[in-house]
């Protein structure tokens, strides 16, 4: 999975934002139950998914300071 850059997270509905958000806060879960039960194949997997997570919460406390503002 390539990485997205930030203009491709920026053309993203709120809704999809979230949407996005909910189910990589999943996968995460997903990602730590699989290593604690020494079943994960790709621990590269946590990375790009924080990495994702993070861009996507950037982009959504954005948009909610300068709804504020």
């Amino acid at each position: 999975m390539a990485r997205p850059n930030a203009a491709e997270v920026r053309e993203l509905s709120d809704a999809e934002i979230t949407e996005q958000i909910d189910a990589l806060r999943g996968e995460l879960f997903q990602l730590r139950f699989q290593q604690a039960t020494r079943q994960l194949t790709n621990s590269h997997r946590f990375k790009e998914v924080r990495i994702k997570l993070a861009q996507l919460l950037t982009v959504q406390s954005e948009r909610q300071r300068s709804a504020e503002s």
